[in-house]
């Protein structure tokens, strides 16, 4: 990486799970680099979804870098994910046309009930199968599986905790970290934040700022997807051995069914 910059110029590691990102600092300048970025990125940056791409270089072994500019500001508030911003900016990606092509362009095909539910069935093993929050929410899913339709298909983030949500120094709002993006139903993006975020009375509010209307349909559909994540963030944690978090997350599992 160092290469791309001259010696005046300080590269650090940004973190993260992939070890593809860093910080590249000048006297004048903060870029954030990352490795073999999707080319959705170029889109998001056109739709204002996220920090301002600046530039994208191939490397001689094939790499693609990308650096978007590097704001300073500070990531949501929990409390803050009632604004009204952030249902309009989710509304914005939601009904993003370019966004949505671009996903097709790359080769992503919707990711709707039935595939979630078989990978929450191929994925869980066979010790949480054993307990009593999985048994209930898998046959809940089994149950009502077949009663999630959706009619419009969208681009989905599929992780909107607040950690994800970026306000710029100057009031700017973004949603970053979109290597899970996929075509889905709505409802996924729009369960995990209401459950996670909004007390249940102040749902029909939050989703007219978003501009949608509280049916017991898409009720009942962001309550399956918000399950079905549920299982698969709880094996997720297992896999990597973080058992505080999978044990959050089961316990979670009791308040939802």
């Amino acid at each position: 990486m160092e290469h791309l910059f001259g010696q005046d110029w300080e590269i650090i590691s940004a973190g993260g799970a992939t070890g593809e990102a860093f910080f590249a600092t000048n006297e004048n300048q903060r870029l954030f680099l990352k490795r073999n970025s999707s080319p959705f990125l170029a889109v998001l940056s056109a739709e204002g979804i996220v920090p301002k791409l600046i530039w994208t270089k191939r490397m001689e072994n094939g790499d693609v870098i990308t650096a978007q500019q590097c704001l300073n500001g500070r990531e949501f508030e929990p409390k803050e994910m009632a604004q009204d911003r952030a249902a309009k900016l989710l509304k914005k990606i939601h009904e993003s046309r370019p966004l949505l092509t671009m996903l097709e362009r790359l080769g992503k095909t919707p990711y709707g009930s039935s595939q979630m539910l078989l990978e929450v069935e191929s994925t869980l093993d066979e010790a949480l199968l054993t307990l009593k929050a999985v048994k209930t929410s898998l046959s809940f899913l089994k149950r009502e599986g077949s009663n999630i339709q959706c009619e419009e298909w969208a681009v989905c983030h599929g992780d909107v905790n607040h950690n994800n949500w970026l306000l710029s120094d100057t009031d700017e709002l973004y949603l970053i970290d979109w290597d899970g993006a996929m075509i889905a139903d709505p409802a996924l993006d729009l369960g995990l934040l209401l459950y996670w975020y909004i007390p249940r009375e102040n749902w029909s509010m939050w989703l007219k700022q978003y501009g949608a209307k509280l049916t017991p349909e898409l009720e009942l559909r962001m309550k399956w997807y918000t399950i079905a994540h549920t299982l698969l963030s709880v094996q997720w944690h297992k896999n990597k051995n973080r058992i505080k978090e999978m044990d959050h997350w089961l316990n979670y599992l009791t308040t939802l069914n």
